[in-house]
């Protein structure tokens, strides 16, 4: 056991932050629907998804780290196909909701109508959109063990805690990143009806295509 108690050291602690930055960039379901919200409802609702996707959702997922309940789910296949099918499932509803908005577009001579969404349901819909992600629990409780060192004098689970805030974190600052260019262009979009209605159904198919990936194949990118 270390003298210092420290946690991780600098050099593991840059790879796993090079090794979260690498997953999180890499667009996945969330960073998906963070466009289409903001493109389809603008920058506000964009952002209050990506607050859903990563500090509600974390607050959960945290949760059920420290407490150990990850690794039940990890130890039950019957569990984790639940949660899969779950998954794919909301994502194919989504991209099925997308292209029937984009085809009740019907003031396609004057400017577009951003439509209209809630903040409880941007949120609620963020946070359901990454609970039910299996790769975001195989992240928990497959990716960051890695990086704990139960010899260093730091408890595991205030190590699993504050490598989860930090990767938690980390995809907030990119996703709300994401979420401002989103809702930029979509201002600028909202002045072309027609291009609203083909981004949407673009983002439909992406979504569903992610969500026929995920129950056939079992793989979606992790966490985003």
């Amino acid at each position: 056991m270390t003298e210092t108690g420290t946690m991780p050291n600098l050099t593991t602690f840059l790879t796993f932050y090079a090794a979260v930055l690498a997953i999180q960039l890499t667009p996945g379901p969330d960073m998906i629907l963070v466009i289409g919200r903001g493109i389809g409802q603008g920058r506000r609702i964009a952002l209050l998804s990506a607050v859903g996707m990563t500090l509600l959702a974390g607050i959960v997922q945290l949760s059920m780290l420290v407490l150990g309940i990850a690794s039940l789910l990890a130890a039950s296949p019957l569990a984790f196909e639940i949660l899969r099918w779950a998954g794919a499932a909301y994502l194919i509803w989504l991209g099925l909701k997308l292209l029937v908005e984009s085809g009740r577009r019907a003031d396609r001579a004057g400017p577009a109508v951003l439509v209209s969404m809630s903040d409880g349901a941007a949120l609620r819909e963020g946070a359901i959109n990454n609970l039910t992600n299996p790769k975001s629990l195989v992240f928990l409780f497959a990716f960051l063990p890695q990086f704990v060192d139960p010899a260093n004098g730091w408890p595991v689970a205030v190590q699993l805690l504050l490598l989860g805030a930090v990767a938690k974190l980390t995809n907030f600052v990119i996703l709300t990143t994401v979420a401002l260019g989103a809702g930029t262009f979509g201002g600028w979009l909202a002045r072309r009806p027609g291009l609203i209605a083909w981004q949407k159904r673009f983002a439909g198919i992406v979504m569903i295509g992610l969500g026929l990936r995920l129950a056939i194949g079992g793989d979606a990118r992790p966490v985003r």
